[in-house]
């Protein structure tokens, strides 16, 4: 064993001790997708600077921050987007109707002296403008009295607490009891105490409390208080009729604090618990069953070898789990896709170094197993790194330009490439070494699993297909497909989801079954006639509105329990249409920015052809992919967004692979045509495409048919994807980039660092030689 792989296996070894101990002694962080709740967008509406925007809106938080613990949801999380915008998570919150009521009230309370009053019925009194003076108002009290009130003598901010109380004895009912501060009590001492100095009777005797510019209560100075004494500076009460309820929601609206500036719910999610739970059970289900098939899928393939990069595999699910977990990552459920979806990816860098080391074997049989693998690892790296970086690009534009769960799917996204990256440069390499060592798995070609050609490597060696002799074919076929997708597009249009477009969709579950039919006519009576009615999974009623509030989803609800019974609120998704168009403009820049970001990393890295030829492999698959979409009219919505930015970086990945290797060879054969270059590179990266392919559909296999609805389109677009961005690497890239080099007459590459590197392996710095 060589100094190289021991320091490779004991890493691998303490890493894994690490995952294991944080698996075992932390639990992982549920986004409200996988353990229900509510999650509210709000934004603060200011129409100031963007300075004062930041300002006011770190404000705004803290009071909200105050009067969501006072509700006592447990773990709520509260953080600022951007300039105005305040996301709010509530675990286990199902009804968001009272949330909402008490977090997005402003809660302006005020203290003001009467002035006058006229009795309800009658025209108040006109005043000259110099009378009402600025900060006046006339407001109805709680019997209809229009009160004119003078400014403002005292605010809510000097409030220190307010609490509800049933006072039984005094036949009040329930009051809430505010306290003052010290010098809020002194104002408060000096506003009674001018209000004493009117007869008992007088309406100026009164003391309006304002909340939201309504009276909710204007009670009489008591007759024993008397002119200028005021009543003690500690606290008062309010009285006015309230219930229970009533007395307890004000009581936290002004312990709360008055938000700075108002605020509007432009985006609310409801996920029920069950759906969660059934979500993470077929994420689990779909990764057992997927994680078994690749890993048969690369032992059989690979044999020995296969085995121990299956083993690595599950290195790989520890590491990255533990990741997640001990980073604080709140796991989404398109991050659980992600992570699922990364196990199958995980592979790739593996069936890469086998298939080179299979090369190596093949051209010099007389090679050692060990050197053959060695130089399969440092062939292979320069490709490992290139598609694992367009892989990191595309999750770094789902984070930044993603929203909610879509940035989850980013973050999940990259820790499983970077942990995917170790399980196969350090774990998968330790074991193989190890392997490679014995005498008894070198000498048994048959064993080790790399020592003798595959049987797709063998096949195509046999039939040696003429590809390229007319590139143009090839596009002409991609065309048509791009047209045929195009025309699904332009015929069908895109169902754009809730998310882009803005509106409200809810999914319900009943006790009874209910048809479409039923459903779309009961609703219609109840004044729901624009409502969008269709089926979700298990029998589930899917309702799509435009603008519909919380008490109109009640009112929806209660309308369709009528037909099935207990009915029960499965998900909500509710999304202002400023922030929908807004998602939809951010949509289309990421779009824009990842074909623009893959076009500059691949024009660094490769010729310029190269470079434009995978970005028009891209695009075809992109439209292709939102195409079949339109053509199957199914949704496109922020899961649709992560799954095609994910196909983006898995067709870069693929077109990286095919183009490494053409500029490896054509930098060693600089005389040989570059169709014939192309046709070799093709010919001998479709091993690793194909056996790379299959790990990764296997699955999403799994995951179409067990995600159920929720991770069922996400599945289903990144199959297209795989298939056609499979199919694009080949048959459009290569072509197009023929295409160019055929009339830009560009040169071929000179041999150089890169070139070097491919036809003289760098030694490993860390392998001085020695064997034991």
């Amino acid at each position: 064993m060589t100094r190289a792989t021991t320091v490779r296996a004991v890493l691998a070894a303490a890493v894994l001790l690490v995952s294991v101990f944080i698996t075992l002694t932390m639990s992982p962080r549920l986004g409200l997708d996988l353990q229900g709740g509510t999650r509210m967008v709000l934004q603060a509406e200011d129409s100031a600077t963007v300075e004062a925007n930041r300002e006011t809106t770190d404000r705004t938080l803290e009071v909200l921050r105050q009067r969501i613990d006072s509700l006592g949801v447990a773990e709520p999380v509260l953080t600022r987007s951007g300039e105005d915008r305040i996301i709010v998570e509530l675990p286990d919150v199902q009804d968001p109707r009272q949330a909402a009521a008490v977090i997005g009230r402003t809660a302006q309370l005020s203290f003001h002296a009467v002035q006058g009053a006229t009795p309800p019925g009658t025209e108040p009194e006109s005043k000259p403008e110099s009378e009402t003076g600025s900060g006046r108002l006339t407001l109805p009290d709680e019997q209809g009295t229009q009160l004119d009130l003078g400014p403002a003598r005292l605010s809510g901010a000097g409030v220190k607490d307010a609490t509800a109380s049933f006072e039984a004895q005094q036949a009040a009912g329930w009051t809430v009891k505010l306290d003052f501060h010290k010098d809020a009590g002194k104002d408060w001492t000096r506003l009674t105490g001018e209000a004493a100095c009117h007869p008992a009777g007088d309406e100026r005797r009164r003391v309006a409390i304002v909340l939201d510019e309504k009276v909710i209560s204007s009670p009489q100075v008591d007759p024993s208080v008397g002119c200028q004494a005021g009543l003690p500076s500690g606290g008062t009460q309010i009285t006015g009729s309230f219930s229970a309820k009533e007395a307890r929601d004000l009581a936290l609206l002004i312990k709360g604090g008055a938000l700075p500036v108002p605020v509007e719910i432009v985006e609310q999610r409801t996920v029920g618990p069950t759906l969660g739970a059934a979500a993470i059970d077929a994420s689990a289900q779909a990764a057992l069953i997927g994680a078994a098939a690749t890993a048969l899928f690369i032992t059989f393939v690979y044999r020995l070898f296969g085995a121990l990069a299956a083993v690595a595999l599950a290195a790989y699910g520890v590491i990255s789990y533990a990741a997640l977990v001990g980073l604080g990552v709140t796991l989404t459920l398109p991050g659980l896709a992600g992570f699922v979806l990364a196990i199958g990816m995980a592979v790739d860098a593996n069936v890469l170094v086998f298939e080179r080391a299979r090369e190596e074997c093949q051209d010099r049989p007389t090679r050692s197993l060990r050197s053959a693998l060695t130089t399969g690892f440092q062939k292979a790296f320069s490709a490992v790194a290139d598609s694992n970086i367009t892989t990191l690009l595309a999750a770094g534009l789902l984070f930044f330009l993603g929203s909610g769960p879509v940035k989850g799917f980013g973050v999940t996204l990259a820790i499983g490439v970077v942990a995917s990256m170790f399980s196969a440069l350090v774990i998968a390499r330790a074991l193989t070494e190890i392997a490679a060592g014995s005498r008894f798995v070198s000498d048994y070609r048959g064993v080790n699993g790399i020592a003798r050609p595959g049987s797709v490597r063998t096949w195509l060696t046999r039939k040696d297909p003429q590809l390229f002799r007319k590139p143009v074919r090839w596009l002409i076929v991609s065309t048509a497909l791009v047209a045929v997708a195009v025309a699904g597009i332009v015929v069908r249009g895109i169902d754009l989801g809730v998310e882009f477009t803005g509106g409200r969709l809810v999914e319900y579950s009943t006790s009874r079954p209910v048809d479409v039919e039923t459903a779309r006519s009961t609703l219609a009576d109840a004044g729901f006639g624009d409502a969008e009615v269709t089926t979700a999974g298990d029998g589930d009623i899917s309702v799509r509105t435009g603008k519909l509030d919380n008490d109109g989803e009640h009112a929806l609800r209660e309308a369709l329990a009528t037909e099935g019974g207990e009915t029960t609120k499965v998900r909500d998704e509710l999304i202002g249409p400023s922030l929908g168009d807004e998602l939809r403009r951010n949509a289309l820049i990421a779009l824009g920015v990842a074909v623009f970001v893959q076009l500059a990393y691949l024009a660094m890295r490769f010729r310029w052809t190269f470079a434009v030829a995978s970005v028009v492999g891209m695009v075809h698959d992109v439209v292709i992919v939102v195409g079949a979409f339109a053509w199957l009219g199914r949704p496109v919505d922020g899961i649709f967004l992560a799954a095609l930015l994910t196909v983006i970086g898995y067709s870069v990945n693929d077109s990286v692979v095919v183009f490494d290797r053409v500029r490896e060879l054509w930098a060693g054969n600089r005389k040989t045509p570059l169709a014939t270059i192309a046709r070799r590179a093709v010919l001998q990266t479709v091993p690793r495409t194909v056996n790379t392919g299959m790990g990764a559909l296997f699955i999403l296999v799994a995951l179409a048919v067990l995600g159920g609805d929720s991770l069922a389109d996400f599945a289903l677009a990144l199959l297209i994807g795989i298939v056609v961005g499979t199919w694009s690497s080949v048959f459009t890239a290569v072509p197009a980039a023929l295409v160019l080099e055929r009339r830009t007459g560009a040169p071929p590459p000179v041999p150089g660092k890169a070139s070097r590197r491919a036809r003289a392996p760098r030694r490993d710095p860390l392998d001085n030689g020695a064997r034991v």
